[in-house]
């Protein structure tokens, strides 16, 4: 075993299996049921908001995120983008001290995309989210928003007896 750590020249040391399986038989086990005795929350909807510079990509990026929503099993809502980009244009001089007549114009287009997905478990959507969210291309920013369903009160379940 110094050989194998003389050839690899490890500057710290290594811990094998046998040392930790040791330690784990003196001290006492919690039991996994607790973390899995809570219900998973349900969603009605995720609504994603999609903004970028290039159509394209946005396109390209919805097919994607539609294709990761059905292998997982999640219900595909509409998928829709407004007809016109959002433009927002400044106008600024070209000199700083004259010609005031001389202005030159920069525009920025913004485009949008919109996606709707139905009926998921808490777990799923957090795994659909992260995995879309570390797919996300250059200039695309992504805006999610979420609508959970909870259950009624007890003091809102049964009406009152007296009105």
């Amino acid at each position: 075993m110094l050989q194998l750590m003389n050839t690899l020249r490890l500057t710290q040391p290594v811990r094998f299996c046998s040392a930790l399986s040791n330690t784990s038989a003196t001290t006492p086990s919690v039991p996994p049921v607790a973390a899995a005795a809570e219900p998973d929350q349900l969603y009605s909807k995720l609504e994603i908001e999609l903004r970028g510079v290039d159509p394209a990509v946005l396109k390209s990026y919805t097919w994607f995120a539609t294709t990761a929503a059905e292998h997982l099993g999640i219900e595909l809502g509409k998928c829709w983008s407004p007809r016109k980009a959002h433009h927002e244009r400044m106008t600024l001089l070209k000199s700083v001290h004259i010609y005031k007549k001389h202005r030159v114009q920069y525009e920025i287009r913004t485009h949008f995309r919109y996606m709707n997905f139905h009926k998921l478990t808490g777990s799923t959507l957090d795994t659909f989210l992260e995995y879309i969210e570390r797919n996300l291309p250059e200039g695309v920013a992504l805006q999610a928003s979420k609508t959970e369903l909870q259950q009624i009160p007890e003091h809102l379940r049964q009406p009152p007896d007296q009105v």
